[in-house]
């Protein structure tokens, strides 16, 4: 069997866990039902096995099962989110807010918005990547009916003041949401003490499958209205229609239950496995920390690399270490990282950037080796410069 090069990439994605994928194998075959079909055992099953799952996945952020409404992943939670609002709450107003940090998948449709008429503030960040809360207060306005901050950077890993935002917003009677596609698993959620009116998860980053995800939609003080983007069917109390994918929703489930079970052990092994190859690579001179270095993602690494062509580095790690130079959903393009121009870094040191995403089934050796090998490659491009 060829090597494969040590994966260091699971802020892109993660494999599936083994004990995953042994949850969801009967209801490929066995346990096959429509969940919306109340006629008959095929069905009771399917439909027992998606309000286990949603009773999982509402626990696991404190919210009520009836609450979680489930999508094909975080970039359609996050599309019936804001355009949702933006629908419903219209005749409100039509200011929002967000990041420029924030993941294409908020920033784009925030940007169609504009083009029917609503006006949204992209606020810039510190330079540790973090919101300045008092740019926030000053921002808000009489007609602003929805702020949209990502809970934990998918480039940088810095986690933002989730409550602290929310309570603002909440203080001024306005809805927020938060994505939590890079943090759910990974860090303790709770939608109440977090002061979240919506929440946007995912499956396929916590060792689940691609292609489901959910969104927490606040029933009660306030009770939120979304207008639905998908019709067709009335399921997922009619903001999502489409015929629920039982053995996705039992996998997104089980990778809950189990990040959540071991959530304090691995966040102490992959910041201790993350600070090692800091440790070895920042030994380097001209190397950058992108984002806060404490208040990030226990398995993050994002850094930019001074002096070398950023297409050459990471053509030069290949054979050794999958690692990317940002979001994976915007890999093909050759523009540097919005995130990382957002920060203050010119094109060429936006360019020249690695994220390093520490999973679940990486092993101190493979560190040693990547941190190695990193230091060995950037040396020699630096060499053939001169």
């Amino acid at each position: 069997m060829i090597n494969r090069p040590i994966y260091l990439d699971n802020h892109a994605t993660t494999p599936v866990d083994k004990r995953v994928l042994t949850a969801m194998m009967p209801y490929f075959t066995e346990y096959f039902g429509n969940p919306s079909s109340n006629a008959h055992i095929y069905g009771w099953e399917s439909e027992a096995a998606v309000k286990q799952a949603r009773n999982i996945i509402a626990e696991a952020i404190n919210a009520e099962e009836t609450e979680i409404i489930f999508t094909s992943g975080a970039t359609e939670a996050n599309n019936l989110a804001i355009k949702g609002v933006a629908e419903a709450y219209f005749t409100k107003g039509k200011h929002i807010i967000t990041l420029q940090t924030e993941h294409n998948a908020v920033i784009e449709p925030c940007q169609y918005l504009e083009t029917l008429g609503f006006d949204v503030t992209f606020l810039p960040v510190e330079k540790n990547g973090l919101l300045d809360l008092n740019l926030l207060t000053k921002t808000i306005r009489p007609d602003t009916i929805l702020v949209s901050v990502m809970t934990a950077n998918n480039e940088i890993g810095v986690i933002q003041d989730i409550s602290k935002i929310g309570a603002i917003c909440h203080e001024n009677e306005i809805l927020f949401h938060t994505d939590c596609a890079q943090a759910i698993g990974k860090i303790t959620l709770d939608v109440k003490k977090m002061n979240v009116d919506l929440m946007s998860l995912t499956a396929h980053k916590i060792y689940g499958m691609k292609g489901i995800g959910a969104l927490y939609i606040r029933r009660k003080n306030p009770r939120v209205k979304l207008a639905s983007q998908i019709q067709g069917g009335g399921q997922e109390r009619g903001f999502r229609s489409g015929t629920l994918c039982t053995p996705q929703i039992v996998g997104f489930a089980e990778a809950v239950k189990i990040a959540l079970l071991e959530l304090d052990s691995e966040n102490k092994r992959q910041q201790e496995l993350r600070d090692y190859l800091w440790q070895q690579l920042s030994t380097l001179e001209g190397i950058y920390l992108n984002g806060d270095l404490f208040q990030r993602l226990s398995g993050n690494l994002n850094i930019s690399v001074d002096g070398v062509d950023g297409s050459a580095l990471l053509l030069a790690l290949q054979s050794v270490v999958a690692v990317s130079s940002g979001s994976a959903c915007s890999s093909t393009s050759t523009k540097p990282s919005h995130v990382l121009k957002a920060l203050g870094h010119p094109d060429s040191l936006a360019k020249a950037s690695l994220r390093f995403g520490i999973g679940r089934f990486n092993t101190k050796e493979e560190i040693e080796t990547v941190a190695q090998f990193t230091i060995k490659a950037i040396n020699n491009l630096r060499h053939a410069r001169i």
